[in-house]
């Protein structure tokens, strides 16, 4: 649920520009690897970065790399501000087997099912957002110093004045 707020917040940018980058065959169960993503799903690009840092599972460093790739990716073009990506869509599909079912496990009544290392591909989508949350903060912020200065401007005159 606040996966979706955050997305909403931050919209992309009238241009259109996304920038993608992928890791196919990550060696890597995908169950293992969706809760990771789900933390930077939505985030600015710095954001995400900080959080996989610290980020204690396997899928951690191979998703932050993933980002620094698509943010190279989007360092190629000219026209992209690098300060205003946040990553727009972050996916983790299932892939092929590795090793396909070259061994089996021993089971119950002399029954052997194949030992499945699963892979997955992780995708990122960077895109620029029209304006970022940090900026439009800034900007209120700034709208209301320059509102109290104003209405404090004309009190403080009278008062020198008396």
């Amino acid at each position: 649920m606040s996966q979706k707020s955050v997305a909403s917040k931050l919209v992309p940018s009238a241009s259109g520009k996304t920038f993608t980058a992928s890791h196919r065959h990550a060696s890597l169960s995908p169950f293992k690897a969706r809760p990771v993503i789900d933390l930077v799903r939505g985030k600015n690009v710095d954001d995400a970065l900080s959080i996989l840092e610290w980020q204690d599972r396997r899928a951690a460093p191979m998703i932050r790399k993933v980002i620094k790739s698509a943010l190279a990716n989007a360092s190629n073009d000219l026209e992209a501000d690098l300060k205003r990506l946040f990553v727009a869509d972050a996916r983790v599909d299932g892939a092929g087997l590795l090793n396909g079912r070259k061994r089996f496990m021993q089971r119950a009544m002399g029954r052997a099912f194949p030992i499945l290392k699963r892979t997955c591909h992780i995708s990122i989508v960077l895109a620029e957002a029209a304006e970022s949350v940090a900026d439009e903060a800034r900007s209120k912020a700034r709208k209301a110093r320059t509102k109290k200065s104003a209405t404090a401007a004309p009190a403080d005159a009278a008062g020198k004045k008396e």
